[in-house]
């Protein structure tokens, strides 16, 4: 059990930023225990377990903390892990959607189960490696703001947190770009860290996505049809789990200009390709809306949209349909809009809310 004094709480991945964040609470003379939490997912497929008392990660994890001078506890959230975010993954794409595991899990395990988790020991906040910042009035509301570093900026993946669990969390490097973070971590001594940024999922551990899908005895492979908008079969596919809308790669079907795939019709088990011209649209529906720091609006309102991390936010006008869903009206039209993905509303810096793509 923690100590009764605020005490802040940091995750530790193993990686630069979480190191260099938790080192600076410490410098600033916070109460810092790191905590790493365990998702059954820290050893390749074929690793050898039982030689070992601790995985790779966990390892370096252990190593960081003791460079930095504070207590480490690792908690398992593997059940919940599974059941939260790798089952949401794989019935996204059975249901012929592209999942956003970072964004769920940052809501439903980070912020949520092992949130819950850290201040049963005692601990008053959480704080983490994300690349946001978080403003909170006089009267306890919070406003989630962009990050300054704005190739950086992680707001997209924390959207779908609730004021209780931004009233709650800290981000420590919201102020500082990477290449400060990276100077940090080399004037406090840290060099435990990953160097190396992972881009891939951290439960994947095959050589694809793809892969880890087919892996799993839930997710059967469905072959059937390629075809164009009139439906002429012009190939096959080996299960529609291999695609998403906008990509190009993969398709293999020669034409008179590159394919791109406009749309997966579970139903039908099609999936639909075209030029790029097909994948232009000027509106999307946005469902399950959390809205931050702000109510449902009443009336359409303009905003900047993002619908997908990777994307610079698009003008756009919101009209509401009910409290929790809009039409996302754009200025200009814009490329694979992706059902399944998180779309995030701003005003400038303030991210006004997150919902899902339908």
């Amino acid at each position: 059990m923690i100590g009764m004094e605020k005490s802040v709480a940091v995750a530790l991945s193993g990686g630069l930023d979480s190191a260099v964040a938790a080192a600076l609470l410490k410098k600033e003379n916070y109460r810092v225990i790191g905590f790493h939490f365990r998702t059954g997912y820290e050893y390749s497929p074929g690793d050898p377990t039982t030689p070992r008392p601790f995985s790779p990660v966990t390892s370096r994890v252990h190593r960081i903390a003791k460079e930095i001078g504070i207590p480490l506890e690792v908690i398992d959230c593997s059940e919940a892990f599974e059941k939260e975010v790798v089952s949401y993954f794989i019935d996204t794409y059975r249901s012929g959607q592209t999942p956003n595991p970072c964004v769920v899990c940052n809501k439903r395990i980070k912020f949520g189960l092992f949130l819950d988790r850290i201040k049963a020991l005692g601990a008053s906040s959480l704080a983490t490696g994300h690349y946001a910042r978080i403003h909170q009035e006089v009267d306890g509301k919070c406003y989630l703001l962009k990050g300054v570093d704005k190739v950086k900026d992680q707001s997209y993946f924390l959207a779908r947190l609730t004021q209780e669990q931004l009233s709650q969390a800290m981000f420590p490097l919201g102020n500082y770009t990477k290449t400060q973070v990276r100077g940090m971590a080399r004037s406090l001594g840290l060099k435990s860290f990953k160097a190396k940024e992972s881009q891939e999922l951290c439960f994947v551990h095959h050589s694809s996505y793809k892969d880890f899908l087919l892996s799993r005895a839930e997710f059967p492979s469905r072959p059937g049809q390629i075809v164009n908008a009139r439906g002429d079969i012009l190939g096959h596919h080996q299960g529609l789990h291999g695609y998403t809308v906008g990509q190009r790669k993969g398709i293999r079907i020669p034409g008179p200009a590159p394919y791109y795939v406009v749309r997966l019709d579970q139903e039908e088990n099609q999936l639909i390709i075209g030029s790029k011209s097909e994948l232009a649209a000027t509106e999307c529906t946005v469902t399950d809306i959390n809205w931050i720091g702000t109510g449902p609006p009443e009336k359409a309102m303009s905003v900047q949209t993002r619908i997908r991390y990777r994307h610079q936010e698009a003008e756009s006008i919101l009209k509401p349909l009910d409290p929790y869903t809009v039409t996302v009206h754009f200025s200009q039209a814009q490329y694979a809009i992706t059902p399944g993905q998180a779309a995030v509303f701003y005003q400038g810096e303030h991210v006004l809310g997150s919902g899902w793509i339908g």
